[in-house]
């Protein structure tokens, strides 16, 4: 559907070069039949025909390419599918056993940082966080971008730092 559109959009483009060199042309035509004495021999005519001619096969160039997508041009879809922690199991509802199949599933660091947010009870600053968890502000930053692809928290902009939220 989307290719028919563009290819649409293309062949609007085309009639309105068309009508643009329509109207340069004879513009053109008009200044050189008051201004060549020569009459037809005069060079600035050949130079008229060049440059609508060439004109016109690039119009006709981008008709064909509008043309083409309308009839022919296949619409792919890319899609990905990443299963996250968070499609997996519901957080709303953490129990214990939800709890244990979200650890299993991270590194050190991640169960690490997590496992702070969660005694905090659901929110902690950034800043909090490197401090209670003793790893470095580039590490937690990188542990945080993980855990948000995940689905499990999320950060909000306050000030000077991030609040870290945990999903629910």
């Amino acid at each position: 559907m989307r290719n028919r559109i563009v290819g649409l959009m293309v062949i609007g483009i085309a009639a309105l070069m068309a009508f643009i060199i329509y109207s340069f042309n004879a513009a053109m035509t008009d200044i050189v039949s008051t201004s060549c004495s020569h009459g037809p021999s005069c060079p600035m005519w050949g130079t008229i025909d060049f440059q609508t001619n060439v004109s016109l096969g690039i119009v006709v160039f981008v008709v064909f390419i509008g043309l083409y997508l309308i009839f022919f041009g296949s619409e792919e879809r890319i899609i990905t599918r990443v299963r996250t922690v968070r499609q997996q199991i519901e957080p709303r509802n953490i129990t214990k056993e939800n709890y244990r199949r979200i650890m299993d599933g991270l590194e050190s660091g991640e169960k690490a940082v997590l496992g702070k947010i969660i005694e905090a009870k659901g929110t902690l600053f950034q800043s909090e966080l490197v401090d209670a968890t003793g790893l470095g502000k580039v590490k937690v930053t990188r542990v945080l971008d993980k855990l948000e692809g995940k689905g499990l928290v999320e950060r909000k902009r306050r000030g000077m730092t991030n609040v870290v939220i945990l999903k629910r």
